[in-house]
């Protein structure tokens, strides 16, 4: 596919996911079947709460990772600039989206080369899975140096790729080229989802590879099928809108990860900080958010993601206020109650 065409694509999907209806319509992600138990006597000071972790060697202020969504075209230049200023102001992490098309067109680095507005702020870079059985370690190695990246998410999304009406059709050699990047790259490896999660089977599969991270990127947010189906034909469209709510929620996607073993960013349909400390409540090692990020960004500029910024790292705080939590490890401990179509989820899993 050409450079040209893989660029006017980006600019689909940052208009589409900017102003139209693109979430899930029936499925949610299941956080909602998570309640943490109110503490009324808490014992802490609200600004002695702890939010920060560590991620790839580096120090985030807050447990949020602003996920990988754009790149390849000078909109997407302009959405990533404001989003690594907000990132590095607040001490949180970022991703970029798919490099293909750096991959394609070296000159199109710029568009996600935003090390140096955000020079301490943990950066993963962001490859196809197809693409990435069909390049070399040593040129995707030479796609996370062009940007300074602390580790590369490799993202799978078949389900996309079906309804995209220039969508990959053949996905071997995916498994094998996530090992061996797992193996030979110098920097950690995220497996990520777009908005369908991560099954027992596939995370088993993930483990056996070598992988230590994932990001479930589950069902109940964004649905880029439903991306897709507003960009195809008739025919696609309507297979589209057939498999709009397709996938697994982020909620059960996280406890299977956990009970592999694996690092987790917990991601898919996240909005709000309470969506945070649900998802960190369960065992993410850090929350995932997207969407909220982009169209802040796109509809009032850096003003508005840092007024999202504040507002979701705000809502995390007073949640684990509200839970007697000084820092994360006591918020991954504290009571929850887990409602019935969770636990359906839950119990599904045999591994």
């Amino acid at each position: 596919m050409s450079t040209e065409k893989i660029s006017d694509r980006k600019r689909d999907h940052l208009r589409l996911c900017a102003e139209q209806d693109v979430e899930a319509r029936v499925k949610t992600n299941l956080l909602d079947s998570v309640e943490l138990f109110h503490d009324s006597l808490p014992e802490l000071h609200l600004d002695d709460i702890d939010l920060s972790t560590t991620l790839f060697g580096r120090t985030v202020e807050a447990p949020l990772l602003i996920t990988g969504m754009t790149g390849g075209a000078s909109e997407a230049a302009r959405i990533n600039r404001q989003l690594a200023r907000t990132a590095s102001r607040f001490g949180l992490a970022m991703g970029v989206g798919s490099q293909r098309a750096m991959l394609d067109d070296p000159s199109l680095a710029e568009t996600y080369q935003i090390r140096r507005f955000a020079p301490d702020i943990p950066l993963l870079a962001n490859l196809g899975a197809v693409q990435a059985a069909a390049t070399s370690t040593q040129k995707v190695q030479q796609l996370c140096e062009a940007i300074d990246a602390d580790a590369l998410c490799i993202h799978l999304n078949p389900g996309q790729e079906l309804i995209q009406p220039e969508g990959d059709r053949d996905f071997r050699g995916c498994l094998d080229a996530i090992g061996r990047l797992a193996d030979e790259l110098p920097i950690a490896v995220v497996v990520k989802e777009t908005g369908c999660g991560l099954s027992p089977s596939v995370l088993d599969r993930l483990v056996d590879a070598g992988v230590d991270w994932v990001d479930t990127s589950g069902a109940g947010g964004t649905t880029w099928i439903g991306v897709e189906s507003r960009r195809a034909e008739a025919d696609a469209a309507d297979l589209g809108e057939l498999f709009w709510d397709w996938g697994i929620p982020t909620a059960a996607s996280i406890i299977y990860a956990k009970r592999r073993g694996l690092s987790v960013v917990g991601s898919g349909g996240l909005r709000t900080g309470l969506d945070a400390a649900r998802a960190l409540a369960l065992g993410a090692d850090i929350a995932g958010m997207a969407l909220p990020w982009l169209r802040a960004a796109h509809d009032e500029g850096l003003e508005g993601a840092q007024r999202f910024a504040e507002s979701c790292i705000g809502a995390l705080r007073t949640a684990m206020a509200l839970t007697g939590s000084q820092n994360l490890d006591e918020l991954r401990e504290t009571d929850r109650l887990i409602g019935p179509r969770l636990r359906r989820w839950i119990d599904a899993d045999n591994g």
